[in-house]
């Protein structure tokens, strides 16, 4: 994401045309689906990201917390769940460099329905290269240009029950311990974003172009 990413943490880049950084959509599509407090763990220049959002008018009660060390993913996620206003009750978290847009309250009834502990949201993103389907003999017979992938992936967007924070470790990667554990014991459930949802990690500064020209084709 360089140079974007030199003054400022990544989601604080802004994506072209929308006047507004990424967190800024991420908040708002968060106060239309209902929450009305957010905990925002901050990292690479948190200075930037905390100013930003003491001057942003924003619809949703942000507290900022920052690592004095690097805890990784998990530990990071648990040191920001421990600053939760209502650590009792189930809650939604997202990665910082998404943009995306479905219903988080059907979300949330997934993960009630099932009894998991934890809910991950899945995409299917497109292939960045054009495809080749050919017969059972081997001849080419077509193209298709960027199609999704065959495989869901992490879509970055999760509900946790209140039990989930004391299964993150307090340091390192809870993608490598607490998942597979809850995997394991079937306490981990998979929530597919419905089709025509709109769903973009932003990883690249192509991937801030193509957001751009998807979002205008959208009118948004």
């Amino acid at each position: 994401m360089r140079p974007y990413t030199d003054d400022r943490p990544k989601p604080m880049v802004e994506i072209p045309g929308t006047g507004m950084p990424i967190i800024g959509h991420q908040l708002g599509w968060l106060a239309e689906e209902g929450v009305t407090d957010v905990v925002v763990s901050c990292g690479h220049l948190a200075e930037v990201l905390q100013d930003w959002l003491n001057s942003a008018d924003l619809s949703v009660k942000v507290t900022t917390v920052v690592e004095t060390e690097p805890l990784g993913r998990g530990g990071g996620l648990r040191y920001a769940a421990a600053h939760l206003p209502h650590p009792d009750r189930p809650w939604y978290a997202t990665n910082g460099d998404i943009w995306t847009r479905f219903s988080l309250r059907e979300m949330a009834d997934f993960h009630t329905e099932r009894d998991a502990v934890a809910t991950l949201a899945l995409a299917r993103p497109r292939i960045p290269w054009g495809a080749v389907q050919t017969d059972g003999f081997g001849h080419i017979t077509d193209f298709i240009e960027a199609p999704p992938t065959t495989y869901e992936i992490n879509a970055g967007v999760y509900v946790f029950s209140p039990e989930f924070a004391g299964l993150l470790p307090e340091r390192g990667d809870h993608e490598r311990t607490t998942f597979p554990h809850l995997a394991r014991e079937r306490r981990l459930a998979g929530f597919p974003i419905p089709q025509g949802a709109y769903w973009r990690a932003i990883d690249t500064a192509k991937d801030l172009t193509e957001a751009a020209k998807e979002l205008a084709a959208l009118g948004r």
